[in-house]
């Protein structure tokens, strides 16, 4: 692991498999992995079970300093969302949490309420942190900027068998129509909307194999921060 603090920041929309690739980065230079998209979704689910409607401003605001959210890391790395205490990481990736969380991330006031948790992590520690405008407003400083994407049915394909792996019985379609509704909320959002920052490297992986993506961006990595794996 490197001594001086490096800082990763991934963009992108939904299904471009930020998360992924940034995990399998992160532990291959022993960097710390946040995945700021599933403090939103833990947002999203608080505001679901308290019967606030994911637009509500007034009531999402409301509702936040009533909230404990934390994220911890297992023995495997992986990052886990807790909220008052519930370990709610895998009840936090349905396709209704999805939207809620989209929905919940365009309010103003709830970006700036969760700014200062993003930061605080690369501040002391070096991290590969994805999102939608982490390279635009939560680390604009970033040593090294990624913009992940590729095609919105290419996108749909990966998510349908992930939720397929655990059972979801959403259809092609459906998550096809989640996928775009999802691009059109957060590219047009007023609150820091997707784009890619002026500085960062734009990477399709719509022809790519998960591998070739994990290997690209590791070497985009290794060239910018002078690293070996």
């Amino acid at each position: 692991m490197s001594e001086k603090i490096c800082s990763v920041a991934i963009d992108g929309p939904a299904g471009a498999g930020k998360s992924t690739i940034a995990k399998a980065a992160a532990a291959r230079y022993g960097f710390i992995y946040v995945d700021t998209g599933a403090i939103y979704r833990t947002v999203g689910l608080a505001a679901k079970r308290a019967g606030v409607e994911p637009r509500d401003e007034a009531g999402v605001l409301d509702l936040l300093p009533t909230l404990s959210i934390r994220f911890d890391y297992g023995e495997d790395g992986a990052q886990r969302m807790f909220l008052n205490g519930e370990d709610v990481s895998a009840l936090i990736r349905t396709p209704e949490i999805s939207m809620y969380a989209s929905a919940v991330s365009a309010i103003p006031g709830v970006r700036a309420y969760l700014l200062d948790m993003q930061r605080n992590m690369a501040k002391t520690t070096s991290v590969v942190m994805d999102g939608r405008d982490i390279g635009t407003v939560v680390l604009p400083d970033a040593g090294l900027k990624i913009f992940l994407t590729a095609s919105v049915e290419e996108r749909a394909k990966r998510r349908l068998a992930e939720l397929a792996a655990k059972g979801d019985p959403s259809t092609y379609e459906e998550v096809l129509a989640d996928m775009a509704q999802r691009d059109e909320n957060d590219t047009n959002r007023a609150a820091a909307p997707l784009r890619a920052a002026e500085d960062a490297v734009r990477v399709d992986t719509s022809a790519l194999t998960l591998e070739e993506s994990i290997e690209h961006i590791c070497a985009l990595i290794e060239e910018r921060f002078s690293l070996g794996a």
